[in-house]
């Protein structure tokens, strides 16, 4: 990866810790079934509390977050957000799978561009891969995610399967 793209990726990440979206928890909309998850990440101490919302027909309808820690994993929960509200339960799923699969490369990439396209901001913690210690703060909002999903009772069939 070029030095450029490297640091282009280092400041969306810091963009999202120091403006993170779908911040600050709160009650769930009318007619929605809605699930919360609180992780921990008990090597460095980054938490996570996320809400999430999903409508009768299977769609994120929201995502709210509350939680404390280093950089990475709260501009993953930020980038977690704007790739998922509005998407299906089997998006949201897709979508944590590839991200878990791209914190797999150890840096390298996925080689996909339909799957990096797929992930948009998300490709910044491509590098995150290298630091296998950095792996858990980058997929901690995504497990909570499925957590959350699990316990909204919708069709979880293609919820994020819990492989990392």
């Amino acid at each position: 990866m070029t030095s450029s793209m490297e640091q282009l990726y280092q400041q969306v990440i810091l963009d999202h810790a120091k403006h993170p979206h779908g911040r600050g928890l709160g009650t769930s909309g009318v007619g929605v079934l809605s699930g919360e998850s609180h992780q921990v990440n008990p090597t460095c101490g980054d938490e996570v509390t996320l809400q999430v919302d999903v409508d009768d027909a299977g769609v994120v309808r929201d995502v709210r977050w509350e939680g404390q820690g280093c950089s990475i994993s709260q501009a993953s929960v930020s980038v977690l957000h704007d790739l998922v509200v509005d998407r299906s339960v089997s998006d949201a799923g897709e979508l944590g799978a590839t991200f878990r699969a791209l914190m797999q490369t150890k840096g390298a990439g996925l080689g996909d561009e339909a799957a990096e396209d797929a992930l948009g901001d998300a490709n910044a913690f491509t590098g995150v891969g290298k630091f296998s210690a950095r792996v858990k703060c980058a997929l901690l909002g995504w497990v909570a995610l499925n957590d959350a999903l699990i316990k909204t009772g919708a069709p979880t069939g293609a919820a994020v399967k819990e492989d990392a």
